[in-house]
């Protein structure tokens, strides 16, 4: 793990996008959740904190309400332009309400270790989700089971940067929805705090 001020604060204040940065045509907030929606075809698009993280705690709800598509967060990585959709990234991504990762750099899935076989989590229900980043190590948790354990074999590749939850490109109508979003900069405990005893 990396040194620094472990500070543990909401990303979401539970009405506005302050602190945030997307597009205003597929984010806002309804019911006190961060709200993505499509009615078409749409581009992946991720809706990006302001502040950028390297080791951190985060954890998260969402829920996809309608389609089968799926939802996820982005770190490690950089803002970058997609065509005309400027709210893309270059980085790793967690993935839910089905734990896998994906590396947005070079468009392919990673190979993690996965820490279960147990079903942890439903495609139109809340899931719970831990990610704990240190150093070069993610692990993670959905509803309070620990799913994967990654790690970045290229400290290179490991980026200071925001924070995205993810829109993900569809050809029908999707909602997903995100709250209680709460980071822990520089965790002090080496675990995942979210596990059931």
């Amino acid at each position: 793990p990396h040194a620094g001020k472990s500070v543990k604060k909401k990303l979401f204040d539970g009405k506005t996008l302050k602190g945030w940065d997307g597009s205003s045509e597929w984010w806002s907030v309804e019911q006190g959740a961060i709200a993505g929606k499509s009615n078409g075809r749409t581009p992946t698009s991720f809706l990006f904190t302001k502040d950028n993280y390297s080791d951190f705690r985060l954890i998260v709800s969402s829920k996809m309400v309608e389609s089968e598509n799926h939802a996820g967060v982005a770190f490690w990585g950089e803002v970058v332009a997609d065509g005309a959709n400027k709210w893309g990234t270059k980085g790793p991504l967690v993935i839910c309400p089905m734990p896998s990762m994906w590396d947005y750099r070079e468009a392919k899935a990673l190979r993690v270790l996965v820490t279960t076989t147990e079903k942890v989590s439903s495609q139109h229900e809340w899931v719970k989700v831990e990610i704990l980043a240190q150093g070069n190590r993610v692990r993670t948790a959905f509803n309070g089971v620990q799913v994967m354990d990654w790690r970045e074999p290229d400290p290179n590749r490991i980026k200071v940067g925001p924070i995205g939850v993810q829109l993900h490109g569809f050809n029908g109508t999707q909602e997903v929805l995100y709250k209680d979003i709460v980071i822990e900069t520089f965790p002090r405990e080496n675990r995942l705090i979210t596990l059931k005893k």
